[in-house]
């Protein structure tokens, strides 16, 4: 097992969150040092952590001279330097030609697309700077999960016509789509965003938080969750 990797993340971090699954389904061993979001300003603009990043934005990994930023640069980075030890055939990001490119375009939808409007310095930001109400922020919140929401599940249903049914949201096995899916969708429960409209996330969702990667990489299941 891999013993040098560390991941500088936060519990309730979305990002964090997809790299801490990648690293499980991988079968990686790591070590996860907490960085605090919120405690004492934002642990994130500590000059020591924007010295690992310049973006005070979490997740950072460093895997010996390797250190990177962006959660979807990292599980791809994970996905060509580690093979999976229980099964080395498993990837993260599917390897055929047109799949490999459709879970990167899904995967994008949500990490690009859907969690950015909806993070913590974004609504710090409606909140401190625009003076926004909670009810105004909220309605902003809900409104830009729900517009992602509604396309990422027409964008399932279609997949499903051209490849046929699938436990997970586009192969066999837990994919980038499915790593980012989670973790949104935690995100959405989390500010009572209605998901009743959306029954192939759901699903999807269910059946992925039924693995021990996921289950282990949940927010609640960190270290720093009770910090």
């Amino acid at each position: 097992m891999n013993k040098k990797i560390t991941l500088y993340g936060y519990w309730r971090s979305s990002a964090a969150y997809r790299v801490r699954i990648g690293l499980n389904l991988k079968q990686l061993s790591y070590e996860s040092k907490s960085v605090h979001l919120v405690r004492n300003g934002g642990e994130q603009h500590d000059p020591q952590y924007r010295d690992l990043n310049a973006s005070a934005l979490v997740p950072v990994l460093v895997d010996g001279d390797v250190q990177l930023n962006q959660s979807l640069t990292i599980l791809q980075y994970l996905d060509e330097s580690y093979l999976c030890e229980s099964s080395p055939d498993s990837l993260l990001i599917p390897e055929q030609t047109p799949l490999r490119y459709q879970a990167l375009a899904m995967a994008q939808d949500i990490a690009m697309e859907i969690h950015p409007l909806n993070n913590l310095r974004v609504l710090q930001y409606l909140e401190r700077e625009l003076s926004c109400e909670q009810e105004v922020k909220m309605g902003w919140l809900h409104h830009w999960m729900s517009q992602g929401f509604h396309a990422l599940e027409e964008k399932l249903a279609k997949h499903r016509k051209v490849y046929g049914e699938s436990v997970y949201s586009l192969t066999d096995s837990p994919c980038i789509v499915d790593i980012c899916l989670v973790p949104q969708v935690y995100n959405a429960l989390r500010f009572d965003v209605d998901m009743s409209p959306y029954p192939l996330i759901n699903s999807i969702v269910a059946a992925c938080n039924q693995l021990p990667a996921f289950i282990d990489a949940m927010p609640e299941n960190q270290a720093d969750a009770n910090v």
